[in-house]
């Protein structure tokens, strides 16, 4: 089999380039294309030899394209203009540009294998111009919603992927109409849950019926638990079933030895995002996706850990209504709750322990570029099964 030449658009920080590593497919990147100088210079640094292009994607021409040569395509369009916390503006936001010009672009290009990676949030009408150009240019192709959770990583990090290929090389299975939320094998998909698109909006199906389907049910064994957090009854049983999952990992595995001193939450987070924070601890097998806005801000941005062993949660917060300012912070801070570090969100996010960042890299600049990127392994799988 001969090596794919592959096109790695929106390169970021080489999350694709390790995803295709990993997957073991034969392939050559022959060129990255990224307009971020922070992030191309910590693809650089872990891919010196990759031909990186500096330049945004609706400044290449059709025969600059046709010029690479390649057969195969992976991309990571920017998610900000379809997400619940970015505006939405869908087609009419300027940064959706140059995806709009490479779906102009394809049905003129002669590209034999196609593969394509999105963070989409929401489902929009770029969503559907792909799938029409997909269609046109007589690709085959499959949807999926998957999380690293599917795969025993202990991260939510819930993304829409599409992957395609020309109708005379099919995918190796079939699930016509459904966008997967579980990982396919050979043959006729018959998945325990999957999404459809109905009228426009997303709608989720299950063969089997829920087990615990809101706070007031008999069956949520959260219903009792004490409230101490902004969180309700069916938060806390959420939870406490993902930390009872012995498929998936414990954090711990991911974490860093060492002094991580410089990452313990300021005394003034501690007062103000008290009830906000979502707390895990290395035992557990669950964590927030963690977004750009990490490090900086608190409120959805991702877990914190609970690094002291030996204190209860629920016994410091329970007894801070009553407390002043500076007591609660003491109380607190018995806590030791940190950010993750930025080596820990990459080992979340499946990169290698070989990946690094240039030493001018600031850890804040670190957070946003993991927050920007996606899960190695996930996309590794995904292109496991395009190239099967």
């Amino acid at each position: 089999m001969e090596p794919l030449r592959v096109l790695e658009l929106y390169s970021g920080i080489g999350g694709m380039h390790h995803a295709l590593r990993e997957s073991r497919v034969p392939a050559h990147v022959v060129a990255a294309i990224d307009v971020s100088t922070v992030a191309n210079e910590v693809y650089k640094h872990n891919f010196p030899h990759t031909h990186l292009l500096a330049k945004t994607i609706e400044g290449i021409s059709l025969e600059e394209f046709d010029k690479l040569s390649f057969n195969m395509i992976l991309m990571s369009p920017p998610c900000q203009p379809f997400t619940r916390i970015g505006l939405q503006g869908d087609m009419s936001d300027r940064r959706t540009n140059s995806f709009l010009y490479i779906l102009d672009i394809l049905p003129r290009g002669a590209i034999s294998k196609l593969s394509k990676a999105f963070c989409f949030d929401s489902f929009s009408l770029s969503r559907g111009l792909l799938i029409q150009t997909m269609e046109a240019c007589g690709f085959q192709y499959q949807e999926f919603l998957l999380s690293p959770s599917s795969l025993g990583i202990p991260n939510s990090r819930l993304r829409y992927f599409l992957i395609a290929k020309l109708q005379s090389e099919p995918l190796c299975f079939q699930a016509p109409g459904q966008i997967l939320m579980e990982f396919p094998n050979s043959g006729t998909v018959q998945p325990q849950e999957y999404a459809v698109v109905e009228e426009g909006k997303l709608r989720v199906r299950t063969r089997e019926p829920d087990v615990c389907l809101d706070s007031s049910s008999t069956q949520c064994s959260g219903q009792d638990s004490i409230l101490f957090k902004h969180e309700t009854a069916a938060d806390i049983d959420r939870k406490r079933q993902q930390d009872s999952d012995l498929s998936v990992q414990m954090l711990k595995g991911f974490l860093e030895d060492g002094d991580t001193a410089q990452y313990l939450l300021p005394a003034k987070s501690l007062l103000r995002y008290a009830l906000l924070l979502d707390i895990v601890k290395p035992t557990s097998r669950r964590s927030m996706c963690f977004t750009k806005g990490y490090g900086s801000y608190i409120e959805g941005t991702g877990s914190v850990l609970q690094t002291a062993e030996d204190v209860q949660i629920e016994n410091i917060y329970k007894s801070l209504p009553d407390l002043p300012p500076e007591e609660k912070i003491a109380k607190l801070s018995m806590l030791k709750l940190r950010y993750f570090t930025p080596k820990e969100i990459a080992n979340l996010l499946g990169f290698p322990p070989e990946f690094g960042f240039p030493e001018k890299t600031t850890v804040k600049q670190r957070y946003r570029l993991l927050g920007n990127s996606l899960n190695v392994h996930v996309v590794s799988k995904l292109l496991t099964v395009l190239c099967e």
